[in-house]
């Protein structure tokens, strides 16, 4: 037997490093070492560092533009989300008009719609309402405030992240909305049996098992918004996209600009996807680990 035992084959198990290998995507493979090539001439080539260095700097606004809008979207498409389910027929015919309407739009015209209608437009009626409180005496103080402000008070950058949220918040609302029927009504029904009422039943039932269901997909609004975000140079705000486009205006290095530009977008964009692919491979294991085992 021994002698059997001995003659047999061993199986060779492969090394870590084969095995992450054989994990890991080859397009994710692929992009890593082109990236590591870019980052690599950014860091050997002088002219490629000068760009780098000047278009860099609109990395912080871009995030700051995406993370504040999205932010905004997120609790504006979760108010939308509730009025597109609730059993009141006018909250539904409001949120149903909002969300088909402003999806019907390009961002783009939104983003100038709201910069140079929508802005003036609130300012003008901010202004109205300190006008009233002067006038009837009531916090004149603040009213005063209100009746001094002037449409260069905000600027592009406020403008372009209220656009970008309220054209985002139409889209998350409908995630939310999915999210939330996709719930069982049997949980609804069996929180309502407990003595809990409707919004109780909402927030401490549906919901928490709703947010697994549409994290994924709000992670990838999450990476569209970052990309959309480019939109606002449009505007002149001082994002990737605006510091590339003056850079190559000013000294004809297109190609070497917009390399750099794509570089970073890139960056950001791959890297949050791998984010959501991780976060919601997590949230797999955790609901799987919650059901009982097979018999």
């Amino acid at each position: 037997m021994k002698s059997q035992e001995q003659s047999q084959p061993q199986e060779t198990r492969p090394a870590p490093i084969a095995r992450w290998l054989d994990r890991i995507p080859l397009w994710l493979l692929a992009a890593v070492l082109i990236g590591l090539v870019f980052l690599r001439v950014i860091v050997n080539d002088a002219d490629y560092r000068i760009i780098f260095k000047a278009v860099s700097k609109g990395v912080t606004i871009t995030i700051y533009v995406s993370v504040i809008a999205y932010a905004g979207a997120v609790l504006f498409g979760l108010i939308l989300g509730l009025m597109r389910i609730s059993h009141r027929r006018a909250l539904q015919e409001i949120s149903s008009f909002y969300v088909e309407i402003i999806r019907g739009l390009p961002m783009l015209v939104i983003l100038y719609y709201i910069a140079f209608v929508g802005a003036p437009f609130l300012v003008q009626t901010i202004n109205w309402i300190g006008e009233i409180l002067v006038s009837t005496g009531v916090l004149a103080g603040p009213g005063n405030a209100l009746v001094e402000l002037s449409v260069r008070d905000l600027d592009f950058t406020a403008r372009a992240i209220l656009a970008l949220t309220i054209g985002y918040s139409a889209f998350v609302s409908e995630i939310i909305r999915a999210g939330i029927q996709s719930i069982p009504p049997g949980q609804m029904e069996a929180a309502r049996s407990l003595g809990m009422t409707y919004w109780q039943a909402m927030r401490y039932v549906v919901l928490p098992q709703a947010v697994r269901n549409v994290l994924p997909p709000l992670g990838n609004e999450f990476i569209a918004i970052v990309k959309d975000s480019s939109l606002v140079s449009m505007l002149g705000v001082q994002d990737i996209t605006q510091l590339g486009k003056v850079y190559s205006a000013s000294t004809f290095r297109f190609f070497e600009t917009y390399n750099v530009v794509g570089f970073l977008y890139l960056v950001m964009t791959i890297g949050l996807a791998l984010l959501v692919r991780v976060t919601e491979k997590r949230m797999g294991k955790s609901e799987n680990r919650g059901q009982p085992a097979p018999t």
